[in-house]
């Protein structure tokens, strides 16, 4: 398994993988990544900004997501809890699985992947954030070493339930 920064010969398939993504949660009844967010112009972004990293093997992608250590402006105001920690952290955005491995333990191994940069940047905190409805997210995060921190507000209003996790120096 290699990961990696994603670049623009990825899009399609990383959009291939989004748009799977979408599709359950719709099928789920979950409200999240709707609007034909995220995007390629999204993650175009993402790639520019340096943020899209990739969980591959043998040039096809498992897993892709958004990885920043600029801080989240939405993550400043946490209502009904708290966040751990105040210091430096990394953010993890729209991340996904290709669906026809979710539970092979991929995203798990992009988790791990994140931790190893992050600490690699001196930064022991990673935060994330998702829908109150999507169970499936919620679980993973907990299974994965996340504590549940509060709520905060994306930008278009919508409430999010706020995870943390603090890494072992």
């Amino acid at each position: 398994m290699k990961f990696r920064l994603a670049e623009f010969k990825d899009i399609d398939e990383i959009m291939d993988i989004i748009t799977k993504a979408q599709n359950y949660m719709h099928s789920e009844g979950i409200p999240q990544w709707t609007n034909g967010y995220p995007n390629s112009d999204t993650i175009k972004e993402d790639i520019n900004n340096g943020y899209s990293y990739i969980l591959e093997e043998n040039e096809k992608i498992y897993v892709t997501g958004s990885v920043s250590f600029d801080g989240e402006e939405t993550y400043e105001d946490i209502y009904e809890g708290e966040w751990i920690t105040h210091d430096k952290y990394v953010v993890i955005h729209r991340m996904a699985i290709d669906m026809d491995y979710k539970g092979s333990g991929m995203s798990t191994k992009f988790l791990k992947e994140v931790e190893n940069l992050s600490k690699e940047k001196d930064i022991y905190s990673i935060k994330i954030d998702t829908h109150r409805k999507n169970k499936s997210m919620q679980k993973f995060l907990k299974k994965n070493g996340f504590k549940y921190c509060g709520i905060i507000y994306i930008k278009d209003g919508s409430e999010r339930f706020a995870y943390e996790k603090i890494l072992e120096k």
